[in-house]
């Protein structure tokens, strides 16, 4: 090796020895002793390389670092993304007016970057920020009053309601607008309706059931209270086994007046409900009717003697045809969408205090009812017993 003729040439030797040590993975004493150096003189000169360049590990550590941050921040934003519009994608399918965007966008400030939120939408980000810098018209103003309501309405529903019943309620309000524009609102904002469930079959049929007619034949109509009724029997599921709710359902405010709830649905609970019934309901000696499927309960000798025993007639649908007692039925997946669904019961105290108090507080005191011109039974009930008491 020839000597160093002057600065350069020594920085040069010394990387030369320095690249011997770290690339080739020599020893600092091999190397030293090749190029009759002192060890320590290389080591020192190995050491200053590393503090200044850094070890070929540390660079591809520091490479590796550097692409874990990007990839995680892509990650983070096409999670952002999908999220954005599976909550929002009905809005930002083809057709979907531009000022519909721009509303969207301008909801999830608080949630999403903007300018993610106009490549999402596929919208220009100078467009969003000169629609949102405007000043805004009546028609702007009138349509974010009316979501505030909308969603107010949906919230105090438990998420139960439709476009139909909120436009009610607004309209219990006095507030005048059409169902069309209550479901835009809906769609716009993101509120979906709670879906029922798969119904569980129950009943269990009874071998015979005598010549028991069908006296309601699906007319589940009548012009006074406590002269037809309907029931049925469902269950509730609980962490600690089932509990089984029995009902009866007055035909002309729809309102339930007798239930019973326990642990067995032998034939003692139908009973207690229709006993319910009775002290709350006036009824006629051999005229008011009460109409069930043929399960096995309502079949019984004991059932039938306790009907008797209140002057009330017994009336059933036929076997399998379940729109023989279609109302019955249609409360049974009301209290289950709208309730029982959306709860968890650990105990089957926890589940018959919720069910009952839904019963009496929400079905009918305050749950809008399609069929009695979106009113409440409760109100229904007052209106026609104030009629009787007038004539």
């Amino acid at each position: 090796m020839e000597p160093c003729r002057g600065r350069s040439d020594c920085e040069e030797f010394k990387k030369q020895v320095v690249r011997e040590v770290i690339d080739k993975e020599r020893s600092i004493a091999s190397v030293a002793a090749s190029y009759d150096l002192v060890p320590q003189t290389v080591g020192n000169w190995v050491a200053k390389y590393k503090k200044e360049h850094g070890s070929e590990e540390d660079r591809q550590a520091a490479a590796e670092a550097v692409e874990v941050v990007r990839l995680k921040k892509q990650v983070r934003e096409l999670q952002q993304e999908n999220e954005f519009l599976k909550k929002r994608g009905g809005l930002l399918r083809e057709g979907t007016a531009v000022s519909q965007k721009y509303e969207l966008i301008n909801r999830e400030e608080g949630n999403y970057p903007i300018s993610s939120m106009c490549r999402w939408a596929r919208v220009s980000r100078s467009g969003y920020y000169s629609w949102r810098d405007r000043p805004q018209s009546c028609r702007d103003i009138r349509r974010k009053e009316l979501e505030a309501l909308v969603r107010a309405e949906f919230g105090a529903s438990d998420g139960t309601y439709g476009y139909r019943r909120i436009t009610a309620c607004l309209g219990r309000r006095v507030v005048v607008v059409h169902g069309d524009t209550v479901r835009c609102l809906m769609r716009q904002a993101g509120l979906v309706v709670a879906q029922p469930h798969r119904k569980v079959r129950t009943t269990t049929p009874a071998a015979d059931v005598g010549s028991r007619p069908d006296l309601v034949e699906r007319d589940f109509t009548a012009k006074a209270p406590g002269r037809k009724w309907v029931g049925d029997i469902t269950y509730i599921r609980t962490w600690v086994g089932f509990v089984y709710l029995a009902t009866v359902l007055d035909c002309a405010t729809k309102k339930v007046v007798g239930y019973a709830m326990a642990d067995h649905m032998i034939t003692s609970l139908v009973c207690e409900a229709i006993d319910m019934a009775v002290r709350n309901c006036s009824i006629i000696r051999g005229e008011t009717i009460f109409h069930s499927d043929r399960g096995s309960q309502y079949a019984s000798e004991q059932f039938s003697a306790h009907l008797n025993r209140y002057g009330i007639r017994a009336s059933v649908g036929r076997t399998g045809v379940c729109w023989d007692n279609a109302w019955a039925e249609s409360f049974n997946a009301t209290l289950k969408n709208e309730r029982v669904h959306r709860m968890v019961y650990p105990t089957r105290k926890k589940a018959m205090n919720d069910i009952a108090l839904w019963i009496e507080l929400t079905y009918n005191h305050t749950r809008l009812y399609s069929a009695l011109g979106y009113r409440t039974p409760n109100e229904v009930e007052r209106q026609l017993l104030g009629h009787q008491k007038a004539a």
